[in-house]
């Protein structure tokens, strides 16, 4: 067995929180970039040069990219060979976003009771979904969702017979009702199969995938290139102003059904893909 202090992952998670919020990945300033050399429409240019270089000063400056700086969302995978010492290991992920968003001048946005809205004041908690796996390693992944492109994210339980149509039909249909509100350019994270709840998680998990990836699978990665093809021909364009440049990527995760469903659900981003990940 190998042994991991909880101290550790408190802050690695503090890190990677105040640097999600200040830097912009890689893969998205070099998708946003060519969506703007692909786009011939004028004002559709200006608005990501405006967002590359709004994404230049954060990090230059090291401040947070949007002034919605999200409800943090932690994928972790566990190794069944470790073990967590001096603490348990949600306290310790709670821990490093609390000290994150403080010392990182990030705005706090969860309140403790949805209905009564009292705000934590210190964005916890976290939303945590684990994952345990051979080995001995640990690996946290966390995210900063904005919640302007999180309430455009939708779910649809499809019948079998709606098939590969139903599925394409509902995925531009959520894109075209979100309109300019999630901030696009967007990034479309699709769910296919599972249960009501397994399907949401997979939309998710989506989202967290460097826009240079495709699914290894080749049918779900010829889907991808069909729909973001399709979501761009809406002509919403950045920040709904119109051109080629509705979304940035669309990723498409599946899970083994059951005979009767077809399970579907759209989770939105907004260009600014905000996750970071380490391996302990």
């Amino acid at each position: 067995m190998r042994t991991i202090d909880a101290s550790k992952i408190t802050a690695e998670v503090k890190r990677m929180v105040i640097e999600a919020n200040y830097f912009l990945p890689k893969d998205v300033m070099e998708a946003l970039k060519q969506a703007k050399e692909n786009d011939d429409w004028k004002l559709s240019q200006d608005i990501l040069d405006k967002i590359i270089v709004n994404a230049q000063i954060a990090n230059d400056e090291q401040v947070p990219m949007c002034q919605d700086t999200g409800m943090v969302v932690a994928f972790v995978k566990m190794g069944q060979e470790v073990v967590i010492e001096n603490g348990f290991i949600e306290d310790a992920i709670n821990e490093g976003v609390r000290q994150g968003y403080e010392e990182g001048f990030l705005r706090k946005s969860v309140v403790g009771d949805p209905l009564n809205r009292v705000n934590t004041k210190d964005n916890t908690p976290a939303v945590v979904h684990y994952e345990v796996v051979p080995g001995d390693k640990l690996t946290i992944m966390v995210a900063a969702k904005g919640f302007g492109s999180e309430n455009m994210s939708r779910l649809k339980m499809l019948k079998p017979s709606d098939g590969l149509q139903g599925v394409k039909d509902f995925i531009l249909e959520t894109v075209e009702l979100a309109g300019p509100n999630p901030c696009p350019p967007i990034v479309v994270g699709v769910g296919v199969g599972g249960t009501f709840d397994k399907v949401t998680l997979l939309a998710k998990k989506a989202l967290m995938r460097d826009l240079d990836k495709y699914n290894e699978n080749e049918f779900y990665a010829d889907l991808e290139k069909e729909m973001l093809e399709k979501v761009n021909a809406l002509g919403i364009g950045p920040q709904g102003f119109g051109g080629k440049s509705t979304a940035l990527k669309v990723a498409i995760e599946y899970y083994p059904t059951h005979i009767a469903g077809l399970p579907v659900a759209v989770n939105i981003n907004c260009h600014a893909t905000r996750h970071k990940e380490v391996t302990l």
